[in-house]
C-alpha cells in the first residue's frame, strides 16, 4: 500500500491516544486497530468508562470518609488559629472556584472545536452525495433517453454504483446539536454552582451553601461521565483516525482498484471508469458523423425526415454534453477532497475539541472536590452544625466566668423553629468531653 497522502498526517494526539493501552473487561489486551463491530474492540472502549466510574467511586469515597472525619473527630487547633485557618481554607474555596470558571472557557473552546469539526465532516459528506447523487441522475437521463444506448448506459450506471461504494452515497448525518446543548446546559450549571458559592460565603448563608453543595455534587457526577463519554469518543475516533484507509478498504465490498483510485487520487493510477467512458465517447462521435451525413446525402430525398435528425442530433449534442460532467464528476480529485476534508475535521478539530473537553471536566471535578472539602470549614458551627470546629468546651471560672478547656467537638442538637425556615434550629453545646 502507498504511503500516506500529504494532505493528511494524523496528528500528535491521534497517535498518543491510539497507543493508549486497550483492555477488554478481562483486562485481557485487545488490538487497536478499528473495529466498531467487534465486541472486543467495543468492550475496550467500554473499560475506558469504567475506569472513570472507578475514579467516579474513590472520589466520593475521599469525600464521605474526609466529611465524616471534620464532623466527628476531635481536632487539636488553639482558638487564636481558627480565624486565619479558616480565612486561608475560605481563599482555598475561592481558588477552586475561579479555576473552575477557568476551565468552563477551557469546555467552551472545546465544545466549538469539536462542533466545527463534526460540520466540516458533515459538510463533506454531504459534498460528496451531492456528487454522487448528480452521476446518478445523469445516468439515469441517458437511461430513459439513450435507448439505442442502452448497454453502455448500463455500464456507466456500474461504475458509478462503484464510486457510490467508495464513499458510501446517500451516509445519514449524525446532528451534533443534542451534544452542543448537553454542554451548553453543563456548562450553564457549573457557574451557576460556582456563583452559589460565592453568594454563599459572603452571604454566610446556610441555605444557599447547602444547595451548592447538593449541586456540586450532581456537578461532580456529571464531570466524571463526561470524562468517560469523551475519553472513549476520542480513542475510539483516534483508532480510525491513524488508518483511514486501511478501515474502508477493508469495509468496501466493490473493487479494489475503484476503491483505491479515490482514497489515494495517485497521479500515476488510471481512472478505472475512463475505458467505458472513452466507449461511450466514441459511439457519440460516430453517431454524430452518420446523422451529419444523413443530413447531408438523405434530406434532399426525404426532406419530411429533417426534424426527426434534427432531434436526434440535438439528443447527441446534449448526450455528449452530461458526458463532459459525467467525466469530471467521477474524477478523484473532487471526491478525494471531501474525503480529506473530513478526516481533517473529525481527526485534527474533533479530536482536539474533546481533549478539551476532558481537561474541562477534570478540572471541574478537582475544583468541586475542593470546594466541598473546604466550604464545611469556611463557616462557623452557628451557620452550619454538622461542620465541627475545635472550640474547647466550656468552664465555669472563679467569679461565674466562663472559659475554655482543651479542644473538643461540639454537640449538637436540633429543635424545631417557630419560624416557617427549613433552615432553622437551634445548637445546644454541652460541658463535657
Amino acid at each position: 500500500m502507498p504511503p500516506a497522502r500529504a494532505g493528511y498526517v494524523a496528528p500528535w494526539w491521534v497517535s498518543w491516544l491510539h497507543r493508549l493501552p486497550h483492555r477488554g473487561l478481562r483486562l485481557q489486551s485487545v488490538p487497536a486497530a478499528f473495529r466498531p463491530r467487534d465486541a472486543d474492540y467495543q468492550q475496550s472502549l467500554l473499560f475506558l468508562g469504567l475506569v472513570s466510574a472507578v475514579c467516579l467511586g474513590l472520589n466520593l469515597l475521599f469525600l464521605t470518609v474526609y466529611l465524616i472525619c471534620l464532623c466527628c473527630c476531635k481536632r487539636d487547633q488553639d482558638p487564636e488559629s481558627k480565624r486565619p485557618h479558616s480565612c486561608c481554607v475560605t481563599w482555598m474555596a475561592v481558588t477552586a472556584g475561579l479555576i473552575c470558571c477557568a476551565a468552563v472557557g477551557i469546555g467552551f473552546y472545546g465544545n466549538s472545536e469539536t462542533n466545527d469539526g463534526v460540520y466540516q465532516l458533515l459538510y463533506a459528506l454531504d459534498h460528496a452525495n451531492h456528487t454522487l447523487t448528480g452521476i446518478d441522475s445523469l445516468v439515469g437521463a441517458w437511461g430513459r433517453t439513450l435507448k439505442f444506448l442502452q448497454q453502455l448506459s448500463g455500464s456507466i450506471v456500474l461504475a458509478a454504483g462503484g464510486a457510490g461504494d467508495v464513499v458510501g452515497t446517500r451516509v445519514t448525518e449524525p446532528s451534533s446539536a443534542p451534544r452542543w446543548l448537553a454542554y451548553l446546559l453543563f456548562f450553564m450549571l457549573v457557574l451557576t454552582v460556582c456563583l452559589l458559592a460565592c453568594l454563599g460565603l459572603a452571604k454566610r448563608s446556610r441555605c444557599l451553601l447547602t444547595t451548592m453543595l447538593c449541586c456540586g455534587l450532581l456537578t461532580l457526577i456529571l464531570s466524571w461521565a463526561s470524562v468517560a463519554v469523551d475519553t472513549a469518543a476520542a480513542v475510539g475516533t483516534s483508532d480510525f483516525c491513524v488508518a483511514p484507509d486501511k478501515f474502508i478498504m477493508n469495509q468496501t465490498e466493490s473493487d479494489i482498484k475503484v476503491v483505491h483510485y479515490y482514497l489515494y487520487c495517485d497521479q500515476g493510477l488510471s481512472n478505472p471508469f475512463q475505458q467505458a467512458l472513452t466507449v461511450f465517447q466514441r459511439s457519440l462521435t460516430t453517431m454524430q458523423i452518420q446523422i451529419q451525413g444523413l443530413m447531408q446525402f438523405a434530406l434532399p430525398v426525404f426532406p419530411t425526415a429533417e426534424k426527426d435528425l434534427l432531434g436526434v442530433q440535438q439528443l447527441l449534442n446534449s448526450s455528449e454534453t452530461s458526458l463532459h460532467q459525467l467525466t469530471a464528476m467521477l474524477d478523484c480529485r473532487g471526491l478525494h477532497k471531501d474525503y480529506l476534508d473530513a478526516l481533517i475535521g473529525i481527526c485534527y478539530d474533533g479530536v482536539e475539541g474533546l481533549l478539551y473537553l476532558v481537561l474541562f471536566s477534570l478540572l471541574v471535578a478537582a475544583s468541586f472536590s475542593t470546594i466541598i472539602c473546604a466550604t464545611p470549614r469556611c463557616l462557623s458551627p452557628s451557620l452550619f452544625p454538622w461542620s465541627c470546629f475545635a472550640f474547647g468546651k466550656s468552664t465555669e471560672g472563679s467569679g461565674g466566668a466562663r472559659g475554655f478547656a482543651a479542644p473538643v467537638c461540639w454537640e449538637w442538637k436540633w429543635s424545631l423553629s417557630p419560624s416557617p425556615s427549613w433552615c432553622s434550629f437551634s445548637p445546644s453545646f454541652s460541658d463535657s468531653v
